[in-house]
């Protein structure tokens, strides 16, 4: 299979997931093995939600959504042409998947595929109905598929290279356990976003997407905030307001009073305005309901601190961004060259 085969395939699925909404998923009748495949997804978008309670179908959808806009023509060009991958392919990849957002590891997926691999895919018990449903997708578009793309439910063997995610913990079992063979071995990373003090009210409003989507649960979502000193925390808290219906989310609304009991015991300081707490924090991973905030006296002092966190750090948020810094209100829309842990898996499996 080429470069291209891959390509025309990742192009149709892309069109594929576009048919999902919210409300109400309309069939295109003009697209390749949809017949039996759309109902089917949208069934499983369903169970998804009562399979995993912090799934909902917006945020299903949101993912559908944003991986049909990144598999397009012009962006599958932009991503692969720079590699050589003539003599890429052959070995069979082992991927252990997260499951803390839909379709977390489906980067990896489809990495492992264009760069002519085998993929063996464990995936999380909390996410696995959708990506088997696109697999076979891609299994009718090409028959081939059928031999490159594996799924296992016990333990990895039979692999010659791992792609693992999880948390810091299990990170150190998966290091030791694939330690033999190559791997990218991804820990706890969180992000952080940068606020000035001259933000408009639109512009905090769209930094709300990068905290609250997927109730905050992503890598990429905003975990922390760094302010100017004296900041006043009213405008944010304004331009936040609309995702106030967070909190009839049961379980979002557990972790809000289950931390704020823990914060208030202990006698915290913090900022609330009903469905986030703002507490004053070194650290980088808040809980569930709760942001991070730090204070900062000059840019010079934030650079030099966030380039010696940066093994901790997954996205730095700014309003005018610079470098490999995210625009406010687009940590959860990646393109598909922005990679997790900024280490470069079609590199790593072209050598293999």
């Amino acid at each position: 299979m080429t470069i291209d085969d891959h390509k025309s395939h990742l192009i149709s699925l892309g069109k594929f997931l576009n048919q999902f909404e919210v409300d109400e998923s309309v069939k295109n009748e003009n697209l390749p093995a949809n017949d039996t495949l759309f109902s089917e997804l949208d069934e499983k978008i369903d169970r998804a939600i009562h399979h995993n309670g912090w799934f909902n179908r917006e945020n299903i959808i949101f993912s559908l959504k944003q991986w049909s806009e990144a598999l397009t023509e012009n962006n599958l060009k932009l991503w692969l042409d720079k590699y050589d991958l003539s003599n890429s392919g052959g070995k069979t990849v082992g991927i252990v998947m997260a499951g803390n957002i839909p379709l977390v590891g489906f980067h990896d997926f489809i990495s492992v595929l264009v760069t002519g691999h085998k993929v063996l895919v464990k995936l999380s018990s909390s996410d696995k109905l959708l990506l088997p449903v696109i697999a076979k997708y891609l299994m009718q578009l090409d028959s081939r598929y059928e031999e490159r793309i594996l799924f296992t439910e016990e333990k990895l063997e039979n692999f010659e290279a791992v792609i693992a995610t999880g948390s810091n913990n299990t990170a150190r079992y998966f290091e030791y356990y694939f330690k033999k063979r190559p791997n990218i071995i991804r820990k706890n990373r969180n992000s952080v976003a940068v606020i000035t003090g001259d933000e408009t009210q639109e512009e905090l409003s769209r930094l709300g997407e990068d905290i609250f989507r997927y109730y905050g649960l992503g890598c990429r979502n905003v975990s922390k905030l760094y302010v100017p000193e004296n900041y006043d925390f009213d405008s944010f808290f304004k331009a936040i307001y609309d995702w106030n219906p967070l909190i009839n989310q049961d379980k979002y609304a557990n972790n809000y009073d289950y931390n704020k009991a823990v914060y208030l015991m202990s006698e915290f300081k913090l900022l609330d305005n009903g469905f986030l707490m703002l507490k004053e924090d070194e650290s980088f991973g808040s809980p569930i309901a709760t942001l991070f905030y730090e204070q900062y006296s000059s840019k010079e002092e934030l650079s030099q601190q966030l380039e010696s966190n940066s093994e901790k750090i997954q996205c730095v948020v700014k309003n005018k961004p610079e470098h490999a810094d995210v625009l406010f209100g687009n940590t959860q829309k990646p393109k598909l060259w922005d990679y997790a842990d900024d280490i470069d898996t079609i590199q790593f499996l072209s050598k293999l």
